[in-house]
């Protein structure tokens, strides 16, 4: 296993474990499973897991595999599903939400403290979803007024090690943010061959992840890598039923093409979608959604394999552009 720096944090592995695969909500798996996933991600060197409440049963696996106790080496991250609360009450839903977490994990302490709602200017109007804009999405001036101070705090406090946004808010509203005066230390970003947010896209402005990638990186912010396979529509099925007109199997028919050159190279488009999102430049460490061993296994390969050859990377880049057309 390899690592990098991530923001302020040092010696973090290039892979992840996401939360969403150990809460069981990427298709079928069971607890004891989930906890023989984690237990086998750190034992491959694997040091950040990235939780949050919404992950269902995920706080409980983290709770249940470490009995309160981090391995050495090993940091959490977890996340506030926020939205827009009454003008004033951020600070106290930020701690409710940490103590919560912290409580359900059976820790005192969070490395990584992060934003789980979009951000918005103040008068965005959402193409999806927008009558419940106020449970999905902060606006500019609550996130700067009271967001960051509340962040900032908690930091000065020891009460977290670092703090961030998830990147899948209005492209410019995110790289406006990554700009500010006091920035995040941290941005998970959207990592896939398709650029896609699926169905996390609420705005109707193009999806622009890599312009979110260098607006971090410029700015010295750590970027975690998410959707590397886009919910499984770079895999070779989806592993739940999905309605046709889902953003998910959108994208798994469009990806076909990626399928078709995974079939011409006899690699599993899993594998292949994982080394592409590791080869994204700028992207520190790539957060798995995987929710059993034998998916956590071949992440494992796919960061072990190392970067892509250059020639099959100009194919994938290309694949990319004519996707995207």
């Amino acid at each position: 296993m390899h690592y990098n720096g991530l923001g302020p944090l040092q010696n973090v592995s290039r892979l992840s474990l996401g939360g969403g695969g150990l809460g069981q909500i990427w298709g079928e798996t069971t607890g004891d499973e989930a906890i023989a996933t984690l237990d086998a991600a750190v034992a491959v060197g694997i040091t950040l897991i990235d939780t949050a409440p919404s992950y269902l049963n995920c706080e409980r696996v983290v709770a249940e595999t470490f009995a309160g106790r981090l391995p050495d080496g090993v940091r959490i991250t977890t996340k506030c599903m926020l939205g827009e609360p009454e003008s004033g009450s951020v600070a106290g839903k930020l701690e409710a939400s940490l103590d919560a977490s912290m409580a359900a994990m059976r820790l005192d302490h969070a490395d990584i403290f992060l934003l789980h709602t979009n951000i918005c200017e103040d008068d965005a109007v959402f193409a999806f979803g927008n009558e419940h804009r106020r449970r999905f999405a902060t606006p500019w001036s609550q996130y700067v007024g009271e967001v960051v101070p509340a962040f900032e705090r908690l930091k000065q406090q020891g009460r977290i090690g670092a703090w961030g946004i998830t990147g899948i808010g209005v492209p410019p509203t995110i790289i406006k943010a990554l700009n500010h005066e006091t920035k995040p230390d941290v941005v998970q970003a959207i990592t896939n061959l398709l650029d896609s947010p699926g169905a996390l896209r609420r705005f109707a402005e193009a999806p622009v992840p890599r312009n979110i990638i260098a607006a971090a990186k410029a700015q010295n912010v750590g970027v975690m890598g998410i959707r590397a396979v886009q919910a499984g529509a770079l895999t070779a099925a989806i592993d739940r039923p999905l309605k046709d007109s889902h953003p998910e199997a959108a994208d798994y028919r469009r990806a076909e093409p990626f399928r078709a050159l995974c079939a011409e190279l006899d690699v599993d488009p899993a594998l292949l979608a994982h080394r592409f999102a590791l080869d994204m430049d700028g992207v520190d460490t790539v957060v798995l959604g995987v929710k059993n061993r034998t998916e956590l296994s071949q992440c494992i390969e796919a960061e072990a394999l190392g970067p892509l050859p250059v020639d099959l990377m100009v194919r994938l880049e290309g694949l990319r552009q004519h996707l995207a057309a």
